[in-house]
């Protein structure tokens, strides 16, 4: 719960340990999913083995863990110390994939580790972008990243894409009693109890899914109970010039994605983000990268469907997310623990992913509640058009297949669409103004004095 001595900010908070655990673990089931399709996926692609597909995310998982405490504790000027959790970015899947038939998994690594690398670099020259992130753009795109993450959240409510029973009345009733479940507790309850709503939603969804025969286990029994994530298991780093190419220009998608997920939790945790609080963040978004290229994983951002959580739990301590980095770790070295969690049907996390992402999309228009539109009516065109434009791959994802190959990475991104189409909306119709007065708007729409 808040502090209430004012002593500290609420972003610092420091709770006792259950509490810490709780709330951190609720982080983890709400990213698990997310968290684990990218290895999935990029496995089928390179015709890895079952054992090898199990490394993989266990890699990932670790590799996680290691970015989020990084992220959320800091090391010198690395890390922005906000509750965000890190996760492998959707936007290098399309690339990883060529690259992985092309030229295998060491060629991904040696990719990545550049990209990471080249991040780090440029996030000092990057982060002086915060000028052209008014609240006008800023409540845009936390819209947009909302709208962008909901149609998740909807297929995981039918089943999951692929389910041969897709949209069943039963994945339907139970994704509405996890839902009803987070809202009944919203209402009738506050506090710590309220805090751990999803939880309890997903914790009752589970119970529910049981009897129904929705819920697999199928593989935890043969799962290792302990493994270790070894660095290059895949081979020697492959250092391919048009691999690297490829990933460095998603990682650029990536510095967008992560400054709109970075002001948006500012926002909602009353801190407030500056040039350098967002060197600092894309700094450790390039060297968890860096770290996901020597551990047999991927390029890592800020995962936006936590960011709905932080909005809708309101617990703001950066020490809850540092702990769901300790819980990943965990689970990086046990591969039977993993797989347990796993195991929680799309259905249950489709309730409360209708919940969270919602909340991401509603804070947006929160936001978006400070700008003037009466003395200046062009402000409507920037909402309207950066909305249009970050939901076209949302509701048509083969609209610009005849663009380009070095385009689709960008294109296929509505979070990325919509923040450049607000950026650059914004800036010919306002101009750019100073980051401090960027932030001073920011703070203003946050409550938050000085």
């Amino acid at each position: 719960m808040a502090n209430t001595k004012h002593t500290v900010a609420p972003v610092d908070e420091m709770m006792p340990a259950g509490k810490l655990f709780i709330y951190g673990l609720q982080h983890v089931l709400a990213m698990y999913a997310g968290a684990v399709a990218v290895p999935l996926i990029i496995a089928g692609a390179a015709g890895l083995s079952k054992s090898q597909t199990a490394f993989l995310i266990n890699a990932d998982l670790f590799t996680c863990g290691l970015a989020t405490l990084l992220q959320t504790l800091g090391l010198w000027k690395i890390g922005i110390k906000i509750p965000v959790i890190q996760g492998v970015t959707f936007a290098a899947v399309t690339p990883m994939i060529m690259i992985a038939k092309t030229g295998g998994m060491p060629t991904i690594f040696g990719s990545v580790i550049v990209a990471g690398l080249v991040t780090f670099l440029l996030a000092p020259f990057f982060s002086k972008l915060v000028r052209f992130f008014p609240p006008i753009v800023t409540g845009s795109v936390i819209t947009v990243i909302g709208i962008s993450l909901l149609p998740v959240g909807i297929a995981w409510a039918a089943g999951g894409v692929g389910n041969k029973n897709y949209g069943s009345l039963t994945f339907l009733a139970v994704a509405g009693i996890v839902l009803l479940t987070i809202l009944c507790i919203n209402k009738y309850f506050e506090g710590f109890v309220a805090h751990i709503s999803v939880l309890i939603g997903l914790g009752v969804g589970l119970i529910i899914a049981i009897p129904l025969g929705l819920v697999n286990f199928a593989g935890v029994a043969t799962a290792s109970w302990i493994g270790f994530d070894i660095p290059f298991s895949f081979g020697i780093p492959i250092f391919d010039v048009g691999a690297i190419a490829a990933m460095i220009i998603v990682m650029l998608v990536v510095m967008v994605e992560s400054t709109g997920d970075f002001l948006a939790i500012g926002v909602m945790v009353e801190k407030k983000i500056g040039e350098r609080e967002l060197t600092a963040g894309l700094r450790a978004d390039g060297i968890a990268t860096m770290l996901g290229g020597v551990f047999n994983a991927f390029p890592y951002t800020a995962f936006a469907q936590n960011v709905g959580l932080v909005g809708l739990t309101g617990v703001k301590s950066r020490f809850v997310v540092a702990t769901s980095g300790l819980i990943l770790v965990v689970m990086g070295f046990f591969p039977k623990l993993a797989t347990i969690i796993a195991s929680l049907p799309n259905a249950v996390l489709g309730g409360a992913g209708i919940a969270m992402f919602g909340i991401v999309a509603a804070s947006g228009i929160r936001t978006l509640g400070s700008v003037d539109f009466e003395k200046n009516p062009n402000n409507i065109f920037i909402v309207a058009i950066s909305i249009g434009m970050g939901v076209i791959p949302v509701v048509d994802a083969n609209f610009f297949q005849l663009f380009p190959n070095w385009s689709q990475t960008i294109l296929h991104s509505g979070i990325t669409l919509g923040s450049l189409t607000a950026i650059i909306l914004n800036a010919f119709f306002n101009g750019s103004k100073g980051a401090g007065e960027v932030q001073k708007e920011l703070a203003a729409n946050a409550g938050i004095k000085g």
